[in-house]
């Protein structure tokens, strides 16, 4: 007699969860489509849940584990100077390791369609928030200036995701240095950019941190104000 044992663990089922809702959204995500994507029987799928809704949890948790912590240890991570940790900041936005956008765009569609899940979103971005305030006031803002700072950051960002923008890597690595004058107040010099592109060189070509570092040369220094460390 065939075993209605499962052939695959809980961690694939909650993959197979994450390809359907990238993929075709939060209704799409039903247990007889994840059984058929896995080649599994539905019955299987009870050996190791017990119903639909712990999936769901399931990638809610991993979105916050994948996307909200992550941010939040960037902002953490070590910098000498503001400019260097609004780059450990961009890292998230350059790396889909760290912070997956089509995770984050998936989530918030699904929230408008479950008030819980908007919940959880709302205390995400309060944490993520809170985590790039903190940032600034490290380097020497105030605490009004520090929050104004920290929801240009991440609104920009939240609205480029939400928006689906689209951007060649030429276009997004040119735009890096003007961004963080703008966000922080403080230049971002050829050295940072270097410093910051090295660290994706699968994403930049040499060609393309040349052409960002000439739009540097060639724009105006923004008023930087008060010096910060």
């Amino acid at each position: 007699m065939k075993s209605d044992r499962p052939t695959t663990n809980r961690i694939a089922w909650i993959d197979a969860a994450y390809d359907l809702l990238i993929d075709a959204g939060v209704g799409a995500v039903k247990i007889v489509p994840l059984a058929k994507k896995l080649g599994a029987s539905r019955t299987s799928f009870y050996w190791l849940f017990k119903e639909r809704e712990e999936v769901l949890d399931a990638l809610l948790e991993r979105w916050e584990r994948r996307n909200t912590y992550a941010l939040v240890l960037q902002t953490e991570k070590y910098a000498s100077s503001i400019v260097e940790a609004m780059l450990n900041v961009f890292d998230c936005w350059f790396d889909p390791a760290l912070f997956d956008s089509e995770f984050e765009y998936a989530v918030r569609s699904w929230s408008l369609q479950d008030r819980a899940v908007a919940g959880r979103v709302r205390r995400a971005d309060e944490q993520r928030l809170q985590a790039l305030q903190a940032m600034f006031i490290r380097y020497g803002y105030d605490s009004a200036e520090a929050d104004t700072r920290a929801r240009t950051v991440y609104l920009i960002q939240i609205g480029y995701i939400s928006m689906h923008t689209q951007e060649t890597r030429d276009t997004r690595i040119s735009r890096v240095a003007q961004y963080v004058a703008i966000f922080t107040g403080q230049p971002c010099v050829p050295a940072d950019l270097e410093r910051f592109a090295a660290r994706h060189t699968a994403r930049f070509s040499g060609e393309e941190l040349a052409a960002a570092q000439r739009q540097m040369a060639q724009e105006p220094a923004i008023d930087a104000g008060t010096h910060r460390g």
